[in-house]
């Protein structure tokens, strides 16, 4: 795979399977927090006073196609972000150069403060000796003229708390009165991960029969669980919709379209569960969060992106899902994030 060393783009720059066959994520490179954020007990890092929270100062860079990037832009939309950060959205297809500006393209936009063609040309202008992955999402900041975080999981928590007098009263997080806790949704946050966020992927990617079989055991055993847990209760943690809602929900959401055929996710569709459908359904029709789907994109950028995997290039045309049909989830406890009245 192709990536940035000491600030030069090289094609075939590491390998993404181990010996193994199994997939191995690369770490991200960019971990700073912005003064505010409420960095959670497994991060070794502080928020940095140089980045203050104002409106207007940060920018999103990302990809309606990537699954990490869709929540924060999920996170931007349901807290009322939307006029404090701007967003700049790359190309679905991602060919040898990386992620690319295309702002003729439906959907896409250009680079809103750079004018740049290529993303990886921020991280340059971040750190010209780079040696790293180029990934979105990005989180930039137009005063300090870096790149603050480009870990998913770290720019969600970053939205979460740190621009509380920004937006719109919404929390994602557990509040003092509530059972569950900020500590319950980061646990739910890397159960989840390993084998449902990226276990999709340790499928698709998988290079041998074994690798291939214990990430889709894995998958299915999590999907299994969680779909147990969400017969009584609507949400996954407490009675309210969390980051880790947010988290399962970039996956569920590509499951059926994307994950199922493409990456042989096959033993069984999202919509044949008989609670993790309704549920995707509940989250999909709570307000802020259908904008933030664009399933040409999510399709379009797998079926043509990776040649290894789907070398014709052809995009599969199913299953035709109804995410707005009737979920009867309002029947347990719990209710949608409800934003401030506007004054």
């Amino acid at each position: 795979m192709n990536q940035l060393v000491d600030g030069e783009w090289r094609t075939g720059a590491y390998e993404s399977t181990d010996e193994e066959g199994a997939f191995q994520r690369g770490e991200t490179t960019f971990r700073n927090w912005i003064a505010g954020s409420d960095v959670p007990d497994h991060v070794d890092a502080e928020p940095d006073e140089r980045f203050q929270p104002e409106a207007g100062r940060y920018h999103l860079y990302v990809s309606y196609a990537c699954p990490w990037a869709h929540r924060t832009l999920l996170a931007r939309s349901l807290l009322g972000l939307e006029d404090a950060i701007g967003v700049s959205v790359v190309d679905p297809w991602r060919g040898e150069d990386g992620w690319q500006f295309s702002p003729e393209k439906e959907g896409c936009t250009p680079d809103r403060i750079h004018g740049s063609d290529y993303l990886r040309e921020l991280y340059v202008a971040a750190d010209p000796d780079a040696t790293c992955r180029v990934t979105v999402p990005v989180l930039w900041d137009t005063e300090e003229d870096t790149i603050v975080n480009n870990e998913s999981r770290e720019v969600l928590r970053t939205l979460t708390t740190a621009f509380d007098d920004l937006g719109n009263d919404v929390s994602l997080l557990p509040g003092p009165d509530d059972d569950a806790t900020v500590a319950d949704v980061d646990e739910t946050v890397t159960e989840i991960y390993e084998p449902v966020n990226n276990g999709v992927y340790r499928a698709g990617f998988a290079t041998s029969q074994a690798a291939y079989d214990d990430a889709v055991d894995d998958l299915f055993g999590a999907l299994d669980r969680w779909d147990e847990h969400l017969a009584e209760n609507r949400y996954l943690v407490g009675d309210s919709l969390t980051e880790a809602d947010l988290c399962l929900f970039t996956t569920l959401i590509r499951f059926d379209q994307v994950y199922h055929t493409h990456f042989m996710c096959n033993r069984q569709y999202v919509h044949q569960y008989d609670h993790l459908w309704p549920y995707l359904r509940d989250l999909y029709t709570t307000p802020g969060v259908a904008d933030t789907v664009n399933m040409a994109h999510i399709k379009e950028h797998y079926y043509t992106t990776h040649p290894d995997v789907t070398p014709s290039g052809i995009i599969a045309r199913g299953p035709d899902l109804d995410w707005e049909a009737p979920h009867d989830r309002d029947r347990l406890a719990g209710s949608p994030p409800t934003p401030r009245a506007d004054d």
